[in-house]
């Protein structure tokens, strides 16, 4: 049975689940009526953090574009340009027993492609959730539904995966911001 989370809780993965090695972050939304003349094109991305918090090179940024980091270790199964349907709209494979000891952080975000362009922002979207499961038996251990608090946002970091002791945990983080994600790829290191 998963763990329902709330915005700010943290949970352990690895050891309230023995031998937890490969997990498949599922991340899903649905748009609201929207009139504006243009698609919604949700994007998730993956920022891959050493201690100070930043991504050390380029290749530690995992999207559609560039979809394996960390020595293969993290995979993003590439971009769906509509988000139609129930269940996940995009995820990402993590192999926890082979991410390299320099990550500490495995940051989760969500962003809306072209969002100032086309005029749109996450009090447009809802039903939004990231949930991990177990892939190896397709069992969801965790799952964070992130509500409708944002508004004029066109970024949002809905999670984390960290290293605590020797062992995985996840945060439920649920943070918006503004600049999409050009801001996110400053904030963790990255020239734009």
């Amino acid at each position: 049975m998963a763990i329902n989370l709330s915005k700010g809780q943290k949970v352990d993965l690895t050891k309230t689940n023995p031998g937890l090695t490969n997990i498949v972050v599922g991340l899903g939304w649905d748009t609201n009526r929207y009139d504006g003349g243009h698609d919604f094109d949700l994007d998730s991305s993956v920022f891959l953090l050493n201690a100070q918090g930043k991504c050390a090179a380029e290749s530690d940024f995992i999207f559609y574009n560039n979809p394996t980091g960390a020595n293969g270790s993290v995979k993003h199964d590439g971009d769906n340009r509509t988000g139609e349907g129930a269940g996940d709209d995009e995820t990402v494979k993590v192999n926890l027993s082979t991410v390299p000891a320099s990550i500490e952080r495995i940051v989760f975000a969500i962003t809306i492609h072209e969002a100032e362009q086309r005029g749109q922002n996450f009090g447009q979207v809802a039903n939004s959730y990231a949930r991990i499961v177990n892939e190896a038996n397709g069992e969801e251990l965790i799952r964070y539904d992130l509500g409708e608090d944002f508004s004029i946002e066109t970024a949002l970091v809905v999670g984390e995966l960290y290293r605590h002791g020797g062992e995985w945990k996840f945060n439920a983080i649920g943070s918006g911001y503004q600049g999409g994600l050009a801001s996110l790829v400053k904030d963790f290191g990255l020239d734009v």
